[in-house]
């Protein structure tokens, strides 16, 4: 049986940029790349099994119910985008899948933007799940389904709101399944729901996200990086009036982003989500940056979503108690802690390129993290971004 079963199991913020590109841009070519941060090689013909498992996605359609689900739950995907993903099918032929000798995996996805961004998460999640079959790693049941009650009970006492962010490198689907079931019985209303929206709908959940880097990496690539925030958050304002209301922060560095974060965006934007660099000082920033505006930070929020486990959302819910409001996205930590000497994946598919229509020249996309070594894109385009930027240079 292949490892995707639905077109809803991937994030939300899938839909939701593909949605957004598909108004906006519905011309836009990108290319995606797969990146391995823990340099894994892969046993020999793991490409091969994965090109059988992304052959077997070209056959999944959205049912009637799914459907139902999206008109539903996400009302501000209008009826046509609804029409689009039931007529949707994956092309394997917008992939590049290639293994070296020496075992290390190439995954590039090109084509149309509102279509290749759909590839991203489900591509992760595949990798993930094939290299534990692969490799024989199983998970401890019995550990998995104790330690996930007991994160449930234990952010649930200290009254965290909280989010599943976990579908990009879980172990399988099946733990997903099983951790969404155990937090919907254990955490109560403190459960606010989870980013995979396929599990939202079987289990009955509020489907929660955010948009994502590419989102901003594409307007930096097409009007440069000084306006890559900016114009960002006017395309995100005008796909969607006011629902989705958070912006992320970091594609560009925080410092950046806070230049161009404007009394406007302050107020119509509800919250920003951390993801990545130290979390305290991020928040020293924001409620800064809120007072400079003039705008109260207590009625605002941050969602932090970076390498999270409870012990550190409790920790950060702490911080920001009576200065501004705190909520979570924690993924790996609950899709992925399964025992038996598991070690969850360090892999992420990034925009790599990008132009507004076939004809034009491909431009490159950057990401600038707040974190040094997580940077991506070519080196002479990052030190072009970081120049233009004035950030210090360094690749």
């Amino acid at each position: 049986m292949p490892i995707i079963q639905s077109v809803l199991d991937t994030d939300l913020y899938k839909f939701t940029t593909s949605y957004a590109y598909s108004k906006l841009y519905p011309r836009a070519y990108g290319q995606f790349r797969f990146i391995d941060r823990g340099k894994t090689r892969y046993p020999q013909g793991f490409a091969d099994a994965l090109k059988k498992e992304l052959q077997a996605m070209s056959e999944l359609a959205l049912t009637k119910d799914e459907a139902n689900f999206l008109s539903r739950e996400l009302p501000y995907l209008p009826p046509t985008y609804i029409d689009f993903v039931r007529g949707f099918r994956f092309d394997p032929e917008e992939l590049q899948v290639t293994q070296d000798e020496e075992g290390y995996l190439s995954i590039v996805a090109e084509g149309l933007l509102y279509r290749v961004t759909l590839w991203e998460t489900p591509i992760l999640a595949l990798v993930s799940e094939l290299y534990y079959q692969i490799m024989g790693q199983k998970p401890d049941l019995a550990y998995t389904e104790e330690t996930i009650i007991r994160k449930a009970k234990q952010l649930s006492e200290a009254n965290i709101t909280f989010s599943m962010f976990g579908m990009r490198r879980r172990f399988s689907a099946a733990i997903e399944d099983l951790v969404t079931k155990l937090l919907k019985e254990h955490s109560g209303d403190n459960f606010f729901g989870t980013s995979n929206v396929y599990f939202a709908y079987k289990h009955g959940l509020r489907v929660s996200g955010t948009h994502p880097h590419e989102w901003i990496q594409f307007h930096g690539a097409m009007f440069g990086y000084k306006m890559a925030n900016y114009m960002a958050m006017e395309d995100w304002i005008n796909v969607y009036d006011g629902d989705l209301g958070t912006v992320l922060t970091d594609t560009y560095t925080t410092d950046v982003f806070m230049r161009n974060f404007s009394k406007k965006h302050a107020m119509l934007f509800t919250s920003l989500r951390h993801d990545s660099g130290d979390p305290l000082c991020f928040t020293e920033k924001v409620i800064a940056r809120y007072r400079e505006l003039r705008v109260d930070p207590t009625i605002k929020y941050i969602i932090f979503s970076d390498s999270l486990d409870p012990e550190r959302a409790i920790e950060i819910a702490n911080y920001c108690k009576g200065r501004i409001g705190a909520s979570f996205g924690i993924g790996t930590n609950l899709s992925n802690d399964v025992g038996n000497g598991v070690r969850p994946m360090n892999i992420v598919m990034k925009l790599w390129k990008c132009k507004m229509t076939e004809k034009e020249r491909w431009h490159p996309c950057v990401k600038l993290s707040d974190v040094d070594g997580k940077h991506t894109g070519e080196p002479e385009e990052i030190e072009l971004a970081q120049r233009t930027l004035g950030l210090p240079v360094n690749v």
